[in-house]
């Protein structure tokens, strides 16, 4: 009987030896989100205190916490990182697919360009924008941040177009001797097969959006501020109410967590395999 314990033993210590650093920095990202939780459920006078086990479990914060403003940040949030998510999509996509497929004079210039542009702070730019939009007097609204999406996103572009660098040529060959046209081609062959890619770049797109704090500062009035300027404000409000600014925190991050896990195996397969081909 000895002898299939220690196996097991032996197996115990090899899996930590093998993942000790996946175990340690799993725990150093998971530490910040317990300590959260268990603020976020503590009472006002708990939540203070050195205590980390909460003594009575407060499931009512976060009710306490989801009205009112936090509704309209959180539907101002959703509607940015969800329209500038689908405008990146629509405007990137047919850039990316043609510096990747089309051979024309000025590709490696406009390539170029391209990643000049990932490269340039968004704070150059900001005060000659501010102007054009507020003689549109589309200022104090979400509009500038989300309409520049249909004119692309440089690091989509790039990754995309790094992305489908690596899909042999014959699938669009093949569909074309069946009567497609470039179209046809890209939406119903090549971007099928682009799947990871598209996911990755409209994560980070969102993530992006919903995490943004600048922008709407800049442009948005206090009817349209998003969750990340909203937050700030709310603790502002509730400094010493730790319990609340910390459930306003969990459900601040709490669709990021969702929509990250639920997309993690083609988000993950799609930053992978851009890039193997330049």
């Amino acid at each position: 009987m000895s002898r299939p314990s220690g196996t097991r033993a032996r197996r115990t210590l090899l899996w930590v030896a093998t993942h000790a650093v996946a175990v340690a920095l799993a725990v150093m990202f998971l530490a910040p989100l317990v300590f959260m939780f268990l603020t976020a459920v503590m009472s006002d006078e708990q939540a203070l205190s050195t205590a980390l086990w909460p003594r009575e479990w407060h499931w009512e914060n976060f009710r306490r916490v989801f009205t009112g403003d936090m509704v309209r940040w959180t539907l101002n949030s959703s509607m940015y990182a969800g329209l500038s998510t689908a405008f990146m999509l629509v405007s990137s996509v047919p850039a990316a697919y043609a510096l990747a497929r089309f051979r024309f004079r000025g590709r490696n210039a406009a390539l170029v360009v391209v990643i000049s542009a990932m490269m340039l702070p968004p704070q150059v730019t900001m005060v000659p924008l501010y102007i054009v939009w507020s003689r549109f007097q589309l200022t104090g609204t979400l509009w500038p941040l989300i309409i520049p999406q249909l004119f692309g996103d440089a690091f989509s572009i790039f990754l995309l177009r790094q992305f489908l660098v690596t899909i042999p040529r014959e699938y669009a060959d093949a569909a074309r001797v069946d009567g497609c046209g470039e179209l046809r081609t890209m939406l119903r062959v090549v971007l099928p097969m682009a799947r990871p890619a598209l996911a990755a770049v409209a994560l980070f797109q969102f993530f992006y959006c919903w995490n943004d704090y600048y922008g709407p500062l800049v442009y948005a009035k206090p009817e349209h501020w998003t969750l990340a300027i909203g937050v700030a404000t709310f603790r502002a409000a509730h400094h010493v109410e730790w319990n609340l600014t910390m459930a306003a925190t969990l459900l601040t991050i709490m669709p990021v967590l969702v929509v990250f896990f639920l997309a993690q195996r083609v988000f993950i397969q799609g930053v992978t395999l851009t890039g193997v081909k330049g």
